[in-house]
């Protein structure tokens, strides 16, 4: 058994540090409006189509002039912001350091640096009109079951959960309806939460007709940006 020699922080010294992170997001991304949020792993090369396909979304968003917010990082969300930065559109990275993320990624319009997860992860849902993930390992599903618990338990406002890249998802979610839903333990509805779809068109089409439709209920005039 491997042994974690990481040093634990008093919930003291973190909680000070954790509402600046905070704190400093908002004041950062006040003035940009609502985003879409694009999770996926920093494992993914530049060569493998996940990439083109994040790459493809991020310029379509920025096209929509949606704002685009990713991790900061290598593979996916390196892919996510570049398509949308070389496009003209708002890139934002919310960085922080992992043994695989040495480096943020230098397609951000906007750059902010996190030391804790909790911190990073409440900025993506504060300032998220949408969500899509593509491929990734643990930090991609601690995200994406967060959101799914949130929009379920409305404990953030409603917003699209989509699912790019159908091959990867599909065993996930086989299980979570052979297993999850089976016994109960979700709703037939939950289900209805999320979207998988490989089709950028399609996945653009409920992002833009949800911001459309339910801009006054996220507070405010218009979600999409006006000229």
């Amino acid at each position: 058994m491997r042994i974690n020699k990481t040093v634990r922080t008093p919930a003291s010294e973190q909680i000070p540090q954790i509402m600046a992170e905070m704190q400093t997001a908002a004041e950062t991304l006040q003035h940009v409006g609502w985003g879409v949020s694009v999770f996926g792993s920093a494992r993914i090369k530049p060569d493998s189509p996940y990439y083109a396909l994040s790459e493809e979304l991020g310029r379509r968003l920025a096209q929509a002039r949606l704002p685009l917010i990713a991790g900061g990082g290598p593979g996916i969300m390196e892919a996510a912001n570049k398509g949308a930065f070389n496009a003209g559109g708002t890139s934002i990275g919310l960085n922080i350091k992992l043994p695989r993320e040495a480096t943020d990624n230098r397609y951000q319009t906007h750059s902010l640096q996190f030391e804790y997860f909790y911190s990073r992860k409440a900025t993506f849902f504060m300032h998220s009109a949408a969500y899509v993930a593509l491929p990734g390992g643990f930090g991609t599903m601690d995200e994406l079951f967060e959101v799914l618990t949130l929009v379920q338990t409305r404990k953030v406002p409603p917003a699209p959960i989509i699912l790019m890249g159908e091959s990867y998802w599909a065993g996930l979610f086989d299980w979570i309806r052979d297993q999850m839903l089976a016994n109960q333990l979700i709703s037939p509805h939950d289900l209805d939460l999320v979207t998988i779809s490989d089709d950028v068109d399609v996945v653009m089409q409920q992002i833009e007709s949800f911001c459309a439709d339910y801009a006054e209920h996220l507070g405010q005039t218009a979600i999409l940006p006006t000229e």
